[in-house]
């Protein structure tokens, strides 16, 4: 590789890198605001070429990634380091920096938009592959990093000693898990068209697997 290749690298890096700072909160804004709508975008941006797929927004995995990333610097930031980086113990050692860290966090919360979309193929009684599998959980991602996010931010509250700040921290927590139950529901309910009911069913079904798959790899861990 030479000079000019490595230049032109690097430059096409540092944009990617510097547009996120835009498209970071564009998307998270649309994400707050219609998240129905952005995971119905991201299925049909995956109809498109891949060189025109999410040219106005963050692709969602990238969304779920940022989103950790930056729940996970002000963890640094307010508390310090997370305890799980120290422990040496069984698989914990394999936690040695932040990077591992917030790799085993994207696992974590990947497993919730893993679960869901399973959930939704199984439902509509289609061949579970790779191309079936591959758009539902590209739109799970946005309503994961949102999750992942609002529950970060919870956790930090919840750690603090002031107690104030613990249960607001606690209502946070409980309005996320609220917005996220909500939200799987009329997923169900729009792309199985059931009803709201049945939705839900699904939708906790799903829920309960993604939490015990995230309670038994955490555990492993801890």
């Amino acid at each position: 590789m030479n000079l000019f290749s490595v230049l032109k690298s690097l430059d096409e890096l540092l944009y990617e890198v510097m547009s996120w700072l835009v498209f970071f909160p564009m998307t998270l804004w649309r994400i707050v605001r219609h998240p129905l709508d952005m995971m119905n975008y991201s299925d049909v941006e995956q109809r498109d070429a891949e060189s025109d797929q999410y040219t106005d927004t963050l692709s969602p995995p990238l969304f779920l990634l940022l989103s950790l990333v930056i729940s996970h610097a002000l963890e640094i930031a307010l508390i310090g380091q997370n305890g799980l980086i120290a422990n040496k113990h069984g698989l914990a050692g394999f936690i040695s920096n932040d990077t591992n860290l917030i790799a085993l966090r994207i696992v974590l919360f990947s497993l919730f938009a893993l679960s869901m979309s399973v959930r939704l193929i199984r439902a509509l009684r289609q061949p579970l592959d790779r191309d079936t599998l591959k758009a539902p959980f590209y739109s799970q991602c946005y309503a994961a990093g949102l999750f992942a996010l609002g529950t970060g931010l919870a956790t930090l509250m919840i750690s603090q000693k002031d107690m104030t700040t613990l249960l607001a921290g606690l209502t946070l927590q409980l309005l996320v898990l609220g917005w996220y139950a909500v939200l799987q529901t009329l997923w169900f309910s729009r792309h199985l068209n059931v009803g709201k009911l049945r939705a839900f069913a699904q939708a906790s079904w799903a829920m309960a697997e993604a939490v015990v798959a995230s309670v038994l790899v955490a555990y492993l861990f801890a």
